[in-house]
């Protein structure tokens, strides 16, 4: 019982002391090899330099416009990976992983169904925190919590590239996601190909609009793919409601 209880309290204090330093799903493992043996001090140490140095190769400690953290590599034991879109043919778009995939792929997917088939290289996603700016909303790129949509179409800075019922489409798709994304054509320097989250860490109405995207796969009539009536007056009047509240 006092090996058990040793072992237990040596997990609890390696937890809270790699807390504030590991990153991604594999965070601190140790060998369970040692039934009934606590991790020695050595060992404790080992795990933790490992998530401090995994720390120092992903995390950048700043965040992007919309407060999540920026992040330096992707696709290794970050919160950042490539993602594929169901039924939209790309090799994959690298975003942050969780509720956030789930809105931005629910994005694209709506997108591409809705607005114009998008083929293999016309999504970008991540991109490192270097090459945005970031006091626009580019820099969200850089933490995972955006995407572009032909970007090579709607370059930052132009306004007026979609047509009439193309952007009807949008704004249904940002009332649908409540208001969690925001579309880099409200913006003070247009940039149109941009979609990104627009709410904090943490946001109870991220959490609660990706649990309800989850649920539409289960749902007949529900979900991208599923074509809607835009012109829908309930519809339309939580588009018109929102674009007040975003522009």
């Amino acid at each position: 019982m006092t090996v058990e209880l040793s072992r237990r309290a040596a997990l609890r204090r390696i937890a809270f002391v790699a807390a504030g330093v590991a990153v991604g799903s594999p965070l601190l493992s140790f060998p369970a090899n040692a039934a009934g043996r606590a991790p020695d001090s050595d060992e404790i140490r080992k795990q933790i330099r490992k998530a401090q140095e995994r720390n120092r190769r992903v995390l950048t400690g700043v965040p992007s416009k919309n407060g999540w953290e920026m992040e330096k590599i992707v696709d290794d034991h970050g919160h950042i990976y490539t993602r594929k879109v169901s039924g939209v043919p790309l090799d994959g778009v690298a975003m942050r992983m969780a509720d956030v995939e789930t809105v931005l792929v629910h994005v694209i997917s709506r997108f591409h169904y809705e607005i114009d088939a998008l083929r293999d290289g016309e999504v970008i996603g991540w991109r490192s925190p270097g090459s945005v700016r970031e006091r626009l909303a580019e820099s969200n790129l850089a933490s995972g919590t955006a995407v572009r949509i032909r970007p090579g179409s709607y370059p930052s800075g132009a306004a007026g590239g979609f047509y009439p019922m193309e952007e009807l489409v949008i704004r249904d798709i940002l009332a649908e996601c409540g208001g969690v994304v925001r579309w880099g054509g409200d913006d003070r320097v247009p940039d149109e190909s941009l979609f990104y989250i627009d709410v904090p860490p943490n946001d109870e109405r991220l959490t609660k609009v990706a649990a309800e995207i989850r649920a539409w796969t289960y749902a007949p009539g529900k979900g991208s793919g599923v074509l809607v009536d835009t012109l829908q007056p309930q519809r339309r009047k939580a588009a018109e409601r929102l674009a007040a509240l975003q522009g």
